[in-house]
């Protein structure tokens, strides 16, 4: 193995000691032994207004880069023994290290539209690149810049960072032998990459709970703080929730919101010979439970696994199949709200725009979204559910 990949292979066992958290992973979810946690409290500026947003947004992004950077010089054994895997998919990692790389540099650039008025920052770059290879070189230099008063901060992101681009090379080594969010296989896919910047969907998933449970917690939630989501539902624990007797419609408790496919089972829908129909069944059920405004042709797979010859089947049935692309890692039994609600706007901060996904069946996001709104106060858009995709 050469030194620099050495090296990296050490960084990664050290971000993950400062960074990460030992929690369950679900045995189909292809998850990562680790979870990326960040303090965002080290950072010590508002992030609640567009400049304050823009400022650590940039920060971040260069750090992010050269995490992605430093990880992929990895040797394919040290990324083996790494992520904790048995396979490893080399193509399908440099697809994914190209697209971050390219998605970083646009972040970038719209991060630092205003650097021509704020003077002597830190953060901004003499000149933007043009092209990700550019940022990367960029990166190197603008390291030194980095203020003392910054050290913490930069020791904590850093790590994050580490962790964080770990567990999405860990993905995509293991993609399309166990598919995920990581990729899409057709248009009829997306993840919330193309958004508009600065624009962000809230989205659930797994629910609905029992009457009086954590799906209407999250509810009363969203009606108090004036945000909606798309909930994507299991058909099965809807059947359930549906046919309690003395409940009130849930097209009422829902008003507001959106809903959408989460399969009829949370199993892999890669692996389950009964796929299409228990897309066909939660599909037709949430039809026939909310009114035809309030449901969307969406299929969100659970743990983001199809077969990469879907695509035929979710045209024919007038589906498009929703991934996501930041994710709170929410249903971690060992991951705080304060975690989730630090780990998400670090994350916000690094990719500017995306698809968020939560877990209606788990309390946290019911204390951490309030946190992440007031965090953010005007500085980003959240998207109504309401609004096609495309």
């Amino acid at each position: 193995m050469s030194v620099t990949r050495a090296c990296a292979g050490a960084s990664l066992r050290a971000a993950f000691a400062i960074a990460a958290v030992v929690g369950p992973v679900p045995a189909l979810a292809a998850g990562p032994t680790v979870v990326a946690k960040a303090d965002l409290s080290l950072w010590g500026e508002p992030v609640d207004h567009r400049v304050g947003f823009d400022k650590a947004s940039r920060a971040s992004v260069m750090v992010y880069v050269a995490a992605i950077d430093e990880l992929r010089r990895m040797s394919d054994d040290a990324m083996l023994s790494s992520f904790s895997i048995k396979s490893l998919n080399r193509a399908s990692v440099d697809k994914w290290v190209n697209k971050e790389l390219e998605l970083a540099l646009a972040n970038y650039r719209a991060a630092s539209a205003d650097c021509a008025k704020s003077g002597n920052d830190w953060t901004c770059l003499d000149a933007a690149p043009s092209t990700s290879s550019a940022l990367v070189t960029s990166v190197a230099s603008w390291s030194a810049r980095v203020p003392a008063a910054q050290a913490a901060w930069r020791t904590n992101v850093t790590a994050f960072a580490h962790a964080y681009a770990a567990e999405q090379m860990r993905l995509a080594a293991l993609f399309p032998k166990t598919t995920s969010e990581i990729d899409r296989f057709n248009e009829s896919e997306w993840n919330g990459d193309k958004l508009p910047d600065m624009q962000f969907l809230l989205t659930f998933d797994d629910g609905p709970t029992a009457p009086g449970g954590p799906t209407d917690d999250t509810l009363r939630m969203l009606a108090s703080t004036r945000h909606n989501a798309v909930f994507f539902m299991l058909g099965g624990n809807l059947q359930s929730r549906a046919g309690r007797a003395g409940s009130p419609p849930l097209s009422e408790g829902f008003r507001g919101q959106c809903v959408a496919s989460h399969g009829w089972e949370h199993q892999s829908h890669q692996r389950w010979d009964a796929w299409q129909d228990s897309i066909k069944r939660t599909h037709a059920l949430l039809r026939s439970t909310f009114t035809d405004a309030m449901v969307l042709p969406w299929f969100r797979p659970p743990y983001g696994q199809r077969t990469e010859d879907s695509g035929t089947f979710f045209r024919e049935q007038g589906l498009e199949v929703a991934l996501w692309n930041i994710d709170s890692q929410d249903w971690n039994s060992r991951v705080s709200s304060a975690d989730v609600v630090d780990r998400m706007v670090t994350l916000m901060l690094i990719k500017r725009h995306g698809v968020l996904l939560f877990h209606d069946v788990h309390p946290k996001a019911q204390s951490a979204l309030p946190v992440i709104f007031d965090k953010l106060g005007d500085a980003v858009n959240w998207r109504d559910c309401r609004l096609p995709m495309r």
